[in-house]
């Protein structure tokens, strides 16, 4: 269910909030879109203020098109909308900007919830990088996101597809893939106090389980569910137990 969604312009940002309550905030993945999280957003639209940053992967100059640039960039955004005590969620390279966040910004956050993060080791996509306008190719890698190929609607993959015709998003996504394996996280990680919820799917092949249990055991107060017949995107592809399993943590949360 592909929700219509007013994207909020702000200065050199641009983003979705609805809902009241206590932020939860979505960073998506380098094909990410506002889309992969919308059971997400009408689910907790209704308790939260939900707000997903557009991230800017292909507006940034070369130079800042990194996971530093794009944690740069939500902490800019952050500043200047105030929000504090936030839920921060990431999937994929989102989680791994939320980590640098974090990492910068304690005092912010709230909790942190990650599934199929990078930041500790990621079978990129840049291991064989697509001949430009290979439909094909992209179909296939856009299907091996998700257990069930057929979660890759040919409305996600021409979207992917898209993307990657054009030259400069594809240096881009290189920048962005590369900069992701340099950022190798693994020595902070044990600085995390916030209590955090990781979400894997058991058939991940992007970020494979053993990468969650060695999140889990370098984030001291976090707690690992896996969910089975599930790739790299739970949220998209099992959006019910993945929901299920973020209310009953932040019910806990906000009990305390």
């Amino acid at each position: 269910m592909i929700m219509e969604y007013e994207i909020k312009k702000d200065g050199k940002f641009d983003y979705l909030e609805v809902g009241e309550g206590e932020t939860l905030m979505l960073f998506h993945g380098l094909f990410g879109a506002l889309s992969n999280f919308s059971d997400l957003i009408e689910k907790f639209r209704t308790t939260h203020k939900v707000v997903v940053p557009l991230l800017p992967l292909f507006e940034l100059d070369i130079l800042h098109t990194s996971v530093s640039g794009l944690a740069k960039h939500v902490t800019q955004f952050i500043e200047h909308k105030g929000y504090s005590d936030i839920h921060l969620l990431g999937n994929s390279l989102g989680g791994h900007v939320a980590l640098v966040y974090v990492l910068k910004n304690p005092e912010k956050v709230k909790s942190l919830i990650l599934t199929g993060s990078s930041g500790l080791f990621e079978n990129a996509m840049g291991d064989s990088y697509p001949k430009r306008g290979d439909y094909e190719y992209i179909k296939n890698k856009t299907a091996q996101t998700f257990y069930d190929p057929a979660i890759a609607t040919p409305a996600l993959v021409d979207e992917v597809f898209e993307i990657t015709r054009n030259r400069i998003k594809v240096i881009k996504i290189i920048s962005l893939a590369k900069s992701a394996i340099r950022n190798n996280l693994g020595e902070e990680l044990n600085q995390i106090q916030q209590p955090t919820l990781l979400i894997w799917g058991k058939n991940d092949i992007v970020t494979p389980p053993f990468v969650a249990e060695e999140f889990k055991k370098l984030i001291p107060n976090s707690e690992l569910h896996f969910i089975d017949k599930c790739g790299h995107a739970p949220m998209m592809e099992v959006p019910e137990t993945f929901n299920l399993i973020l209310e009953k943590f932040l019910n806990t949360l906000s009990k305390k």
